[in-house]
């Protein structure tokens, strides 16, 4: 979503826009928190799921085609764009007559990506490793990762000011998603004392784990809770809680790629292991550029604080985990996407 909102925000002021997503969840949400006009289509997934779900599936992704044609014929838009998902697939079939651009946040495309690339005009990918999963490289442009314009206006001072943070203690930030990442919180509720003898902790922990997280929090002495700053999620202020940070612990989805950079944050990444390995190969990418190092979620309830540990005691090896993330950054992605698709609109077939 957010790659998709950061570009969104650079054509703001030149072209009118309109974002289809699901039914249901919190994308609706975020989207009309950011302004843009939005709209609903049925759709649901295909790939791995069960013959006893798969004819309803289908059925929905019918019912998507149709009304995304409704919706299409109603905005008449001059230029597609697509991040992936299966809803984007009714959307692209209705659209096969509109110039379209799809965006690769990962370093790997998802089977949803993979199949929109048969259909797009123009592709852009956030590393070069992408290039390898798609055929005619002409159509190929890298941009990086889009990155919101909000995130640009934080520095460390105010940005910890802003989440009541000192400036004298260093700054742990655990991301487990919107949703959650219940293996992350349960290891850092567990080594919680620990961890804040030496850090201050900003606890993003989603919104599934949050009622156990307050109630964790009252065990926690007078001095702990001034060190321990948790939240079920953060949008505007998720800026200021990646320009205080000097160490991530986080899932490996594509913000990884954006978001990390953009701030020089090294990280510890801790790939998702019940899913395709889009994010075990977005991990390997930083780790191989010495901007991060991997845990397996399995071995995280031994693991986490002696490599935390680690880490917060070695400020040489931090500043050249920093300096090989901020040399992935590329902050001009979202307005590099933004004049691509304007000139796409321009070729409407």
């Amino acid at each position: 979503m957010n790659p998709a909102l950061a570009v969104m925000q650079t054509l703001q002021d030149n072209a009118e826009t309109l974002w289809v997503g699901g039914e249901g969840g919190m994308e609706a949400r975020l989207v009309e928190r950011a302004h843009v006009p939005f709209k609903t289509i049925p759709a649901a997934g295909v790939h791995g799921v069960g013959l006893k779900a798969l004819p309803g599936n289908l059925f929905r992704l019918a019912l998507g085609f149709f009304a995304a044609r409704r919706i299409l014929a109603e905005f008449k838009p001059d230029v597609l764009f697509f991040t992936g998902g299966f809803l984007a697939v009714p959307m692209a079939l209705a659209g096969m007559h509109i110039p379209t651009a799809l965006y690769v946040p990962d370093i790997e495309p998802a089977l949803a990506l993979k199949t929109l690339a048969r259909f797009a005009d123009r592709i852009a990918v956030t590393a070069e490793d992408s290039f390898q999963y798609f055929k005619r490289p002409e159509r190929i442009l890298l941009t990086g990762y889009p990155t919101r314009a909000d995130l640009a206006g934080w520095k460390r001072t105010e940005a910890r000011q802003s989440l009541n943070l000192n400036d004298n203690t260093p700054v742990l930030l655990v991301v487990g998603g919107s949703k959650g990442a219940r293996s992350i919180n349960n290891a850092v509720l567990a080594n919680l004392p620990a961890l804040l003898e030496k850090v201050q902790v900003v606890h993003i922990t989603g919104e599934l784990d949050w009622p156990d997280v307050k109630e964790n929090v009252r065990e926690l002495n007078e001095t702990q809770s001034a060190r321990y700053h948790p939240y079920p999620y953060l949008y505007e202020q998720m800026g200021a809680a990646l320009a205080s940070a000097d160490l991530v612990l986080s899932r490996a989805g594509a913000s990884t790629l954006g978001e990390f950079p953009f701030f020089g944050l090294p990280a510890v990444l801790v790939p998702y292991p019940y899913a395709w390995r889009y994010q075990k190969v977005n991990s390997e990418y930083l780790v191989k550029r010495g901007a991060a190092v991997a845990l397996e979620d399995v071995s995280l309830p031994d693991q986490l604080l002696p490599v935390l540990n680690d880490l917060l005691g070695n400020p040489q090896k931090l500043t050249s985990m920093r300096a090989a993330m901020q040399s992935q950054s590329r902050p001009h992605a979202a307005a590099e996407i933004g004049r691509l698709l304007l000139a796409l609109s321009g070729e409407r077939r």
